[in-house]
């Protein structure tokens, strides 16, 4: 097993700069998710560590081995990096069997010994080894790409936005079984995706990108618990972001005053700060009858409804904003009906200089 080691990497195309001082550890046997929205640096930062291009600066280490360093880059095909693209990627003239050993020696290929193992591992019938890509819904030919990268028994896997592509029946079957595979080899991966649902449901980390830069990097729980900033905080997850005066252990907002969550992992402090605003989760917030005494007064200005659960969207009176809260999908109120609402659980707060620009209410 090896880690994966990136230490202070930047890389600009003409003017514009695409990476900025990035730090990361992947480590041995784990999977990380990149995370970030279009344009942040995500792709670009995968095709640095699989050697098709180099940054301006920094060190890229696989293990004891550094790939690249100022005046030194080993090429891609000694870097013994797996590459999943984004469509697969598949040759179409060849069958699955000869996608899966194009990358091994001649002699290895001619045998096809690995093919059985391989379809095994990422979880498809042997007897598709002689069919052709068009023959292959998306998923299975994902599972093929996924079986050639790691043929050739690399050191780390990369995957870049694999799923993205598929319709969601096939995206989850396909997540799972990619990841178990990885899992049983005890694979070092990296996962690039814009899927905040993705990021957190597989990863054992997930790296938070903005503009180049790497902001959070944390086990998904932490997260999601407690991103670094407003940014973050309204990009992973849903989140309600209300404007509140903080005191030592409590927010005042306009949903209340509500008691304060104990900093960690980067979060937050609050001990010297005054105004700022503070993160609701949309799943803490509760709806009862109007008639009920405690709690915010609101009202209903839409649902979208999920089958298992729903998105109510709540104008808080009497002018206040409008917010989101996430029930389950029973007894849902009516458009238009008058609730009260409060708040369960902490909530996580943050002074002027953790949020991005005014606190708004995002979801």
């Amino acid at each position: 097993m090896t880690a994966l080691t990136i230490t202070g990497v930047t890389k600009s195309f003409g003017a514009t700069r695409v990476l900025e001082g990035v730090d990361l550890r992947v480590p041995s046997g784990s999977l990380t998710a990149v995370l970030g929205p279009s344009g942040c640096g995500k792709t670009t930062l995968l095709r640095l560590i699989a050697g098709f291009d180099d940054p301006e600066t920094g060190a890229i280490a696989i293990g004891d081995q550094t790939v690249f360093s100022p005046g030194h880059s080993i090429p891609p095909q000694r870097r013994r990096v797996g590459y999943v693209a984004q469509e697969g990627a598949l040759f179409p003239h060849l069958t699955v069997a000869a996608n899966i050993t194009f990358g091994l020696p001649r002699s290895a290929r001619r045998a096809g010994e690995r093919v059985p193992e391989l379809l095994d591992l990422v979880g498809l019938d042997r007897r598709l080894a002689t069919r052709f890509p068009h023959e292959l819904s998306g998923g299975q030919q994902q599972r093929v790409a996924l079986a050639r990268a790691l043929a050739p028994e690399p050191s780390v896997v990369l995957l870049d936005e694999p799923f993205s592509s598929l319709d969601a029946g096939l995206r989850e079957g396909t997540r799972r079984a990619v990841v178990q595979a990885l899992r049983e080899i005890a694979a070092t991966a990296v996962l690039v995706t814009h899927d905040q649902a993705e990021a957190l449901s597989l990863a054992d980390q997930v790296a938070v990108m903005r503009q180049g830069r790497l902001v959070q990097l944390d086990a998904p729980a932490t997260l999601y618990r407690y991103p670094c900033d407003t940014g973050v905080a309204g990009f992973v997850g849903e989140s309600v972001l209300l404007p509140a005066d903080l005191r030592s252990s409590e927010a005042e907002c306009a949903l209340g005053v509500l008691p304060l969550r104990e900093s960690g992992n980067g979060a937050a402090t609050w001990a010297d700060a005054r105004h700022g605003a503070v993160l609701i989760r949309p799943e803490q917030i509760r709806l009862h009858p109007s008639s009920d005494a405690a709690g915010i007064e609101a009202r209903v200005a839409g649902v979208s409804f999920f089958g298992h659960d729903a998105a109510v969207r709540l104008d808080l009176l009497p002018t206040g904003p409008q917010i989101t809260a996430r029930v389950l999908g029973q007894d849902l109120p009516a458009l238009g009906e008058l609730v009260r609402l409060t708040v369960t659980g902490d909530v996580l707060a943050y002074p002027t200089d953790r949020m991005l620009g005014t606190p708004a209410v995002t979801s």
